[in-house]
């Protein structure tokens, strides 16, 4: 959520923002309320104020046995016309909340302005796209093949979008997760939390996912929570209405989830498998910085991402995603995608992004610079390190042998067991 006070001052600014990122906001509407909500706040002070001596008046005036009932009945108008006026109050802050929540962060001054994905910037490429002497399956032919994955099951089971993981499928999938928490936590100074898979309405809120998302999410309407779209809602919401202690700054988290997302759209060849899923897994990596440093940690976070796709040997690039194709909350954005050789193609495994002090103002999440210090508000950032659903899809096609089988990533053996290789179980075809 952008300061109120910033909204005021930098009215043009903030417009610039809105059509930058392609976004809805009334901040014309805005500045009317804040208006009217200072204007009622300087009404009822000065009208407290004369209640206030109206009553030193009454206690004067008794003492000194003179007839009181006229300033009294004063008085008591007096208190309902600020009963009158705190009501108005309350119905203008709750607009003024909604309309203020519906405005975007600002895209940083290094964010490219686009319209649209198509106008987003390369700014790095890692690794040479892999050559084959035959022709390579696709994810899901590999998959069916090597009996590891069962997407028809899946359908069966809860829907299209839903994957089934099987034998070496769910040990390789288990492997990049391990692996990769393993890296953030050894080697980056993660502290890991496994947190809860269900979050209340104020946690979709803090992060930015509510209000705007919501027919995105899925919800238990009964109790009024939400299966989280991703780890960064539980995660960054851990300390929403608190104050870190500067020293412990900054705060570094990893977590892996399942993460779920309704995602409308057309389920042919360009969505197929694992293209597009309802439910996935997930490494998150989300950080509590001082503000002066978040650039830097922004960058520093992007390599931590890029690390576990080096260590893999899967080739990506890193895009500098241009304004109109940042989510509501992000400042600035980095998207890392692996390559696909049976889709021809460059598929999304993480967004890195920061927030700034979006999240923060919306959770309350601040800390304190020196004793006796004013709190302020942190920087939040998160990355994905990394999602493993479109990773599975780059590994397998990557990693096919003309044999069909798949050879397992170094780095990933000793979480198989030491197994180099996957086959088919069984040998029946």
């Amino acid at each position: 959520m952008l300061d109120l006070k910033f909204i005021r001052e930098n009215p043009e600014k903030v417009k610039e923002g809105i059509i930058a990122k392609g976004e809805i906001g009334d901040v014309d509407r805005i500045l009317e309320l804040d208006a009217a909500r200072r204007e009622i706040i300087q009404n009822v002070e000065r009208l407290k104020k004369q209640r206030n001596e109206n009553s030193q008046k009454v206690a004067r005036y008794k003492k000194e046995g003179k007839d009181v009932s006229e300033i009294i009945e004063y008085t008591r108008r007096i208190s309902e016309e600020i009963k009158e006026l705190d009501d108005r109050l309350k119905r203008i802050e709750e607009e003024l909340d909604k309309e203020t929540s519906r405005i975007p962060n600002l895209p940083h001054a290094s964010t490219p302005r686009g319209a649209d994905a198509s106008q987003n910037v390369e700014v790095k490429r890692w690794g040479e796209i892999p050559q084959f002497d035959f022709k390579p399956m696709n994810h899901l032919e590999l998959g069916e093949r090597l009996d590891i994955l069962d997407f028809k099951r899946g359908g069966k089971i809860s829907g299209s979008g839903f994957p089934v993981y099987k034998g070496d499928g769910a040990r390789l999938e288990r492997a990049l997760i391990n692996f990769m928490l393993d890296l953030h936590i050894d080697k980056h100074g993660y502290t890991e939390i496994f947190p809860p898979f269900l979050v209340n309405r104020e946690s979709m809120f803090g992060t930015g996912q509510l209000p705007k998302l919501e027919e995105d999410m899925y919800h238990a309407e009964k109790d009024d929570l939400f299966l989280i779209p991703t780890a960064e809602v539980p995660v960054t919401n851990l300390h929403r209405n608190e104050i870190i202690e500067v020293d412990e700054l900054p705060v570094k988290y990893v977590a892996y989830s399942a993460c779920f997302r309704r995602e409308a759209g057309s389920y042919g060849k360009e969505t197929r498998g694992f293209l597009r899923v309802h439910q996935f897994n997930k490494v998150e990596m989300v950080n509590f910085v001082r503000p002066e440093e978040s650039y830097d940690f922004h960058e520093k976070l992007l390599r931590e991402a890029c690390e576990i796709l080096e260590l893999l040997e899967i080739p990506y690039r890193v895009l500098l995603l241009c304004s109109g194709d940042l989510s509501f909350a992000a400042a600035k954005c980095y998207d890392i995608e692996t390559w696909s050789p049976a889709e021809d193609k460059w598929l999304e495994a993480s967004s890195v992004s920061n927030f700034e002090d979006f999240q923060a103002r919306r959770a309350n999440i601040r800390f304190r610079p020196e004793k006796g210090a004013k709190p302020q508000y942190v920087h939040t950032l998160n990355g994905s390190g990394l999602a493993t659903s479109r990773l599975m899809v780059s590994l397998l096609e990557t990693y096919q042998t003309d044999e069909g089988t798949v050879i397992v990533p170094g780095v990933l053996r000793k979480y198989m067991n030491g197994k180099d290789v996957i086959r088919r179980k069984y040998h029946n075809e």
